[in-house]
């Protein structure tokens, strides 16, 4: 995983090599150009497949928050193995051919450079857009406007740069597919890996939660053996203001199916496991351990493909408007059973 330093990042290096080594098997482009101390950085978006018409979309986003780095590396290691069964995946040539995968692998650079949760204006992106919870939420930890020296800063001026860039891509790739699927990447949760999908500022039900039961009910049952997720709105847990999902899901709903989706990975077993991570303020939110490392970048994979070839064979795509009310009808049935 390499020593932490405040002028380095391993994670930007490693986008940076793939980029250098893989170059012409996608497209990539900036979103977003910053300085850090002088060191040039840029959001990059990455895109494999098609793109010649509207067609199922697969998102993949880490490191909006900077100190929490193993969802970058998860989703950079998952890239590289794409790119690195390009050549000989027949099964992976064809697929691309009808499916676009896009990765935003480091959302917030200049916090990875810092070792901070939040951007260099000290904002928590994920407290930055533009809704506020319905409910009362919890001190600090839900978003607040009270001091940028505080943790869970919501900032003060509309949206910052990074989670700007971020909407608006997500809302361009909304407008060139039949569905999309993003699964953004975070750790510092509980002691189990949880799959959150909106809402994080109100209970109420997301309209959109039938196509996330019908995936859940699709992968549990072709992997009865891998459901150690547990899936749920985020609200069932706790409530925020400015969530970026959020935010799209319910100020720009779109025609198209649009599942989003947040892999909160469970540090907290790391330092079960491992106390003395907590003499290190990274420790509270990657595996320190070497095996431990490994096998987390491993433990994913199968959500992940999971996700791109329930893409691939348009599963969304093909459920009609009668089966949709049935599926949001045992979804709300489901849901309201776990609270």
């Amino acid at each position: 995983m390499g020593k932490f330093s405040f002028e380095h990042s391993f994670e930007i290096d490693t986008l940076q090599r793939l980029i250098a080594k893989h170059q012409g098997l996608f497209r990539h482009q900036s979103l977003f150009d910053t300085h850090y101390r002088g060191k040039p950085l840029s959001i990059t978006a990455i895109e494999l497949g098609h793109q010649e018409s509207p067609c199922p979309t697969v998102l993949f986003v880490g490191g909006i928050h900077g100190v929490e780095r193993i969802g970058a590396q998860v989703v950079l290691s998952f890239l590289d193995s794409l790119l690195n069964r390009l050549a000989w995946d027949k099964h992976l040539q064809i697929l691309l051919k009808q499916v676009r995968l896009a990765f935003v692998p480091v959302a917030n650079p200049v916090g990875f450079l810092q070792g901070s949760r939040s951007n260099g204006n000290h904002v928590d992106l994920m407290r930055n857009a533009p809704i506020d919870a319905e409910e009362k939420v919890t001190f600090l930890v839900g978003g607040h406007r009270i001091s940028s020296k505080l943790p869970w800063y919501r900032g003060q001026n509309g949206m910052e740069a990074e989670t700007q860039v971020l909407v608006d891509y997500v809302r361009e790739l909304q407008g060139t597919s039949t569905s999309v699927i993003a699964l953004d990447a975070h750790s510092g949760f509980g002691l189990a890996d949880h799959i959150w999908f909106p809402y994080a500022h109100t209970r109420k039900p997301f309209e959109g939660m039938g196509y996330i039961y019908h995936l859940k009910q699709l992968f549990d049952r072709g992997y009865p053996h891998h459901g150690h997720y547990k899936v749920a709105p985020q609200s069932h847990y706790y409530q925020t203001h400015g969530d970026i999902w959020d935010y799209l899901a319910k100020t720009h709903p779109t025609k198209v199916p649009f599942v989003p989706l947040t892999l909160e990975m469970g540090s907290w077993a790391w330092v079960k496991k491992n106390p003395r991570q907590i003499f290190n303020f990274s420790g509270y939110f990657n595996p320190q351990k070497p095996h431990r490392h490994h096998r987390i970048l491993r433990r994913h994979v199968v959500l992940m493909q999971f996700l791109i070839d329930a893409a691939f064979s348009q599963t969304l795509e093909g459920i009609s408007a009668e089966q949709y009310l049935g599926l949001q009808t045992d979804a709300q049935r489901h849901w309201s059973k776990k609270r």
